[in-house]
């Protein structure tokens, strides 16, 4: 009788604690999710940010071949005694000095025009890789968006567990105290009981840390809750293994990045190669000459071709020449590497994602078994006709094959996010 007081006051434990205050948290669609994602993420933001720079780069080297560059220059001196006044024709101790300045290079080699495909290939290359910024930044914004989503329906499954176990306990203390059952049953319960609380504690835990990783990805100040607006389901992929490799390795973000990387680097080479050649000039000059601001006294101008001939600069130019000699070796290398490792990046994604759906169809199966597993052993329970432990662990097998579907489907969807990051677009 002591055993049974003690079980009964024991099972009055407090209430499990709310999944979460969801209906006052700010709720959050993925759409939502995603766009405010990329206007926090420093590396979309410097990937934007990139394509403005080499956008100007490639401004400057098309000007190159039509604006001269232009100097304007203004100077005022005084001396401490006067002389002979170019602008003036008497003597002064001031003298003011108006200089414009253009030149414009007619031919230097072949560097005009590797340096604009060097910043071609450079803008090219940064288009690519805002592209592949957006998806990474999808990847990472999805990833923390089904988490909350998994973490709260676990935090349901846990609560289920709970409320599973307190429905069997009153059964079983009522078989106790009829005398259909040992009192071992009673506290065979309340351990699962306990058990099923503290995982439900430790759930709850996780999904308020998924709602504050959530909230620091979007840019709120507090936890948000994920809306559930997409469907769960895991469709076949729309295209073949093959096909997949295939786009990964001529199409996408990375594969372009590094196309445009080399394209640069080979430029680079070719620019480098043209500090050989002579160099020719068209310049101009405007100066006038007064004592007093704005000089206007004698103006002269002045137009001519300068011709240079580099001839040694302190082996300066063999310096960048094998500098960018061996840029380019390792562009190429590195190219050669990450189409190998865009084929085996794309196999494991495709292979994980039609695993994870196959896992799903399963685990959906394993829940509806479970289910029904645990009817029967309730029903023998309450004839008598198994123990209480083939009960429990028919509950516990149930709790956990609807935990494995919740993670089958979660891992379906981080699959999916992760093959479209390859590829650089949306398969659905």
């Amino acid at each position: 009788m002591l055993l049974l007081v003690a079980v009964a006051h024991l099972t009055v434990l407090p209430a499990p604690l709310p999944v979460g205050l969801q209906d006052s948290l700010p709720r959050i669609t993925l759409a939502e999710a995603l766009e405010r994602a990329t206007q926090l993420d420093p590396n979309y933001v410097s990937a934007v940010r990139q394509i403005a720079d080499a956008a100007w780069g490639r401004r400057a080297a098309i000007a190159a071949f039509i604006v001269p560059s232009v100097t304007a220059q203004l100077s005022a001196t005084q001396y401490s005694s006067a002389f002979f006044n170019i602008g003036t024709g008497e003597p002064a101790s001031t003298i003011v000095d108006a200089r414009l300045d253009g030149r414009l290079n007619l031919f230097s080699g072949l560097s005009k025009v590797a340096e604009l495909q060097r910043t071609s290939a450079e803008l090219a290359g940064a288009r690519a890789g805002e592209l592949e910024a957006r998806f990474t930044t999808a990847l990472l914004t999805e990833s923390d968006y089904y988490d909350v989503i998994a973490q709260r329906e676990l935090t349901g499954v846990a609560t289920e567990r709970v409320r599973r176990a307190q429905e069997q306990m009153a059964v079983a203390r009522a078989r106790v105290l009829s005398g259909a059952a040992v009192q071992t049953d009673s506290l065979q319960l309340l351990l699962e009981l306990t058990e099923a609380r503290v995982a439900l504690l430790r759930q709850q835990a996780r999904l308020t840390v998924a709602r504050y990783q959530l909230a620091r990805r979007v840019g709120a100040p507090g936890p948000v809750d994920a809306v559930l607006d997409v469907t769960l389901t895991a469709p076949a992929l729309p295209l073949t293994l093959d096909d997949a490799i295939r786009e990964a390795v001529e199409l996408s973000p990375e594969a372009t990045g590094v196309r445009a990387s080399q394209r640069a680097a080979e430029a680079l080479v070719r620019s480098a190669r043209g500090a050989y050649a002579p160099r020719v000039d068209l310049f101009g000059l405007v100066t006038a000459t007064d004592e007093t601001f704005f000089p206007s006294a004698v103006t002269r101008s002045s137009i001519g071709v300068a011709v240079s001939f580099p001839i040694w600069n302190g082996a300066q130019r063999e310096i960048a020449l094998s500098r960018a000699t061996t840029t380019r070796e390792v562009a190429r290398a590195f190219r050669a590497d990450i189409k190998l490792a865009l084929r085996r990046d794309v196999v494991e994604a495709y292979e994980a994602y039609e695993a994870a759906r196959a896992t799903s169809e399963l685990a959906a199966q394993a829940v509806v078994v479970a289910h029904e597993n645990l009817r029967v052993r309730q029903e023998r329970y309450r004839a008598g006709a198994t123990t209480i432990i083939e009960l429990i662990t028919a509950q516990v097998s149930l709790s956990e094959a609807e935990a494995g579907l919740v993670q089958a489907r979660y891992g379906t969807r981080l699959a999916l996010s992760g093959l479209e990051a390859i590829l650089g677009r949306r398969l659905f």
